[in-house]
């Protein structure tokens, strides 16, 4: 018999354990990192048990009737036991869309974890959602290298590499997230007029609790600053979750050099190196388009596309 809770305090550990132990999660779905934005989202996240054992997790928060696989979250369909198989993954998702309807919830809002994610294989999601006449409303191309058959450099970056390097410039794992975030905040305003989703306060808070998954790697000219990328790490993909440059930064490769020694010495053994998605944040006839210029960039490093999707189930 199946059975859904919705997730409580004292269920923290259980949630964690779990996450860490599945065939599909990453460090982020971790109460510690769902739960630091608490404010913005109302939690709605799920538990579901077959005959009193944990099976699935779902990070979820609700607004307006909608139910929204995290909104906090890059993604975060549901979470999945390592032994799970498909006939039992598919019923729980039927129980979902039961116990949705019994809710008066009118959509579900289901942001996929890209296959890159998954420790064994985990998409019996995906025939669920096709099985509910669900509608893809949303994809974005995220820029993806795989580490153990990689594409070589481009020669626009292998150029950036030898001028970072001719400069002497010096590429280091750094804590001054202050520095940082100085740099990022300039380079977004300047380029796109937005802020960081993250402030520093939160960031520096998320460091604190998730050691070993968040890093910040820079490259400095005479203990200055010119560019760092902050990086996500999980257990086989590692994802650049801010990318910032100083201008002087951008003429001396000072960001090409840093993703030369994450790419081919400080990750060279994951399975995945994820530059996250190039969309803007502005529609197009009612679509997200691509910044041709960052995907260009990434894509110098011998990264291609793997797609974030986004579904929606009218109930």
């Amino acid at each position: 018999m199946i059975t859904i809770i919705k997730y409580q305090d004292n269920r923290k550990n259980e949630w964690d354990e779990f996450v860490l132990n599945s065939k599909n999660g990453v460090f982020f779905f971790l109460r510690d990192y769902v739960e630091y934005h608490s404010p913005r989202f109302t939690d709605y996240s799920l538990m579901f048990y077959d005959d009193g054992k944990l099976k699935a997790l779902l990070p979820a928060n609700i607004k307006d009737g909608v139910l929204y696989s995290h909104e906090g979250l890059s993604f975060g369909g549901m979470v999945l036991d390592s032994e799970i198989t498909t006939i039992p993954a598919i019923d729980l998702f039927l129980e979902l869309l039961s116990l949705a309807r019994k809710l008066g919830i009118r959509k579900i809002v289901y942001k996929c974890i890209p296959y890159i994610y998954h420790i064994h294989p985990a998409q019996e999601d995906l025939y669920s959602l096709y099985q509910a006449d669900a509608v893809l409303v949303s994809r974005k191309p995220s820029a993806v290298i795989d580490m153990q058959d990689r594409i070589g450099f481009r020669t626009l970056r292998k150029r950036g590499v030898k001028k970072a390097i001719k400069n002497d410039l010096v590429v280091r794992q750094t804590d001054d997230y202050k520095t940082y975030w100085g740099i990022t905040i300039e380079n977004l305003m300047d380029k796109y007029e937005v802020k960081p989703v993250h402030s520093l306060e939160e960031i520096e808070y998320l460091r604190s609790r998730f050691t070993e998954n968040i890093k910040l790697f820079a490259s400095f000219k005479d203990e200055e600053m010119l560019a760092g990328v902050l990086m996500y790490e999980n257990r086989n993909v590692v994802r650049a979750q801010y990318i910032s440059s100083t201008p002087e930064g951008r003429d001396v490769g000072a960001f090409d050099v840093i993703v030369d020694y994450l790419i081919n010495t400080y990750y060279a053994h994951k399975d995945y190196f994820d530059f996250g998605v190039s969309t803007e944040t502005y529609l197009v006839n009612d679509k997200l388009i691509l910044n041709e210029s960052l995907v260009f960039q990434k894509e110098g490093f011998g990264s291609r596309s793997v797609m974030y999707d986004i579904y929606e189930v009218n109930l």
